[in-house]
């Protein structure tokens, strides 16, 4: 169901840009921007950390361990044009959390067992870094159309504690996850740009397993030349599973929300 939406957005993002789009060329002036702003976050988080002898526990972040669902972070997104149809795209945020509470059920977690109404001390560590590379393929007077290349990358680590104990065990991951997928921009109205990209990822290689979508969508308002508010809403998911390395086992995740920020354009 997630892959057919991705689909459709993308095939209605194209379809909708080139639909738009004036038939001469232009060029953007724009050569560095930068938003800064802050993402209002939903989140839902079920993860599996296994023993060397033994399963873990699905354990779900928020509703098991009392992790914030809602949370609002820092965000900086910005872009670097080499040339007309050239360009560099970046996003970096952190949602880190942490959390304690009384469990209702046992947990397996790793090769340590937390039985019913320990008192859980749970860290999740969690760093975005979003880069990637995007060829203008269709550049217009009214905005452009891109096909984009670049990693998602996911530094992570989830850490559980008993609360009187202070043991804990950590699994600890950072995945660079390669996407391809759809950039574009169109200005419809004076002063007004909407902005749109899809990126998707699928993985089944060696001891790794997963896929990612990503979906993004802004709208630009400019109050000046090279300073433009905005808000939209960008929607990730995540499934992981790994049987290599410092984390053995299940990571799915998603997070969604909306935007709020200011963009500077040079």
């Amino acid at each position: 169901m997630i892959i057919k939406t991705f689909l459709l957005a993308l095939v209605l993002t194209m379809l909708t840009l080139s639909a738009s789009f004036a038939a001469t060329e232009s060029i953007d002036g724009d050569r560095f921007s930068v938003s800064l702003g802050i993402f209002l976050t939903d989140r839902d988080t079920d993860t599996r950390l296994d023993g060397a002898i033994v399963d873990g526990t699905q354990i779900d972040l928020e509703s098991d361990l009392g992790l914030d669902a809602s949370y609002n972070v820092f965000r900086i997104d910005g872009y670097y044009r080499f040339n007309d149809r050239h360009r560099f795209d970046f996003s970096v945020f952190d949602m880190s959390r942490g959390s304690s509470k009384h469990i209702d059920r046992d947990m397996q977690w790793g090769e340590r067992l937390f039985v019913i109404d320990t008192r859980v001390e749970t860290d999740f560590d969690l760093i975005i870094y979003k880069a990637a590379y995007t060829y203008s393929f269709m550049q217009r007077e009214k905005g452009s159309l891109g096909a984009t290349i670049g990693l998602h990358i996911v530094d992570t680590k989830v850490s559980l504690a008993e609360q009187n104990l202070g043991r804990a065990e950590v699994a600890h991951i950072t995945a660079p996850l390669p996407v391809i997928g759809l950039r574009g921009n169109y200005e419809f109205a004076d002063r007004w740009t909407f902005r749109a990209s899809g990126e998707i990822f699928f993985i089944e290689f060696d001891h790794i397993r997963g896929s990612l979508v990503d979906l993004y969508a802004v709208l630009d308002f400019a109050v000046r030349e090279s300073v433009s508010v905005g808000f939209g809403y960008n929607s990730v998911v995540i499934n992981m599973d790994v049987s290599k390395g410092g984390f053995r086992g299940s990571l799915d995740w998603r997070y969604s929300g909306g935007l709020l920020f200011l963009k500077f354009d040079f």
